[in-house]
């Protein structure tokens, strides 16, 4: 198979999508300064579902070719010296595609682990918990603290290549597009809400409930993909209020 074949085959949702606004742009001569069509009318354009479609324009934002202004709309930005279409290649996996990863990952892991719990296992998870209450108290983002979080829990399943998936896919949050859609979300309202949710997967972890630990797990982690997007991971409804 022709590498340019499996290069073509590799490239993100999001990126398939900035591609095509480029071309959009470019097709209509749009100049710096131009206004994007609204979001909906855009979506329904390109035939692409609206979560794709923010991420597309966030990663072209960050590579410069367009400006995403509050309450007022999308605008064309003058084309950035020595900009390429491969520029979105180095923002990393869609945070769409990372949140129904781990919602089958960790919905996955959580019921193993609520099966195998031990005192020691559910110590170190409330720990964590521990720690996330605290650092919210304190107005700090309890980020370490949730990581800690999960991993506690993929511990408990007893599997090293699970612990490891669960970190790396955690630590996708730290990519530039969906640092870039947690950061505009964050605040002490919707942390309070990620904490809740975790209280509640402690709850079931602690009647070891593997069932209601997995419920628990996914609808987190749903909660906090409609928190970054407006959207839950599987479309279904809305969702308001972060926290992974």
């Amino acid at each position: 198979m022709p590498s340019h074949h499996r290069a073509s085959e590799s490239r993100r949702q999001y990126q398939l999508v900035a591609d095509r606004i480029r071309a959009l742009i470019d097709e209509e001569e749009l100049e710096a300064g131009a206004r994007l069509p609204a979001e909906r009318e855009l979506a329904l354009q390109l035939g692409v579902s609206r979560p794709s479609l923010r991420e597309a324009l966030i990663a072209l934002e960050i590579d410069g070719r367009v400006e995403i202004r509050g309450g007022s709309g999308v605008y064309v930005c003058a084309l950035p010296a020595g900009a390429g279409d491969a520029a979105t290649s180095t923002l990393g996996e869609s945070p769409a595609e990372l949140m129904q990863a781990r919602v089958v990952l960790e919905g996955a892991v959580i019921t193993l682990a609520a099966a195998r719990v031990t005192k020691a296992g559910l110590q170190r998870v409330e720990e964590a918990l521990a720690a996330m209450r605290e650092e919210h108290a304190s107005g700090r983002k309890p980020v370490d603290a949730d990581r800690r979080f999960h991993l506690s829990i993929a511990e408990m399943a007893g599997n090293s290549v699970l612990v490891d998936m669960v970190g790396t896919l955690f630590d996708g949050r730290h990519d530039p597009i969906a640092a870039r859609m947690s950061g505009q979300v964050e605040s002490t309202h919707t942390w309070q809400a990620a904490v809740g949710e975790h209280e509640a997967i402690y709850r079931a972890l602690e009647a070891r409930n593997p069932q209601a630990a997995a419920a628990a797990m996914c609808s987190h982690l749903l909660a906090s993909h409609g928190r970054w997007t407006g959207e839950p991971a599987d479309g279904s409804s809305k969702a308001t209020g972060s926290g992974s």
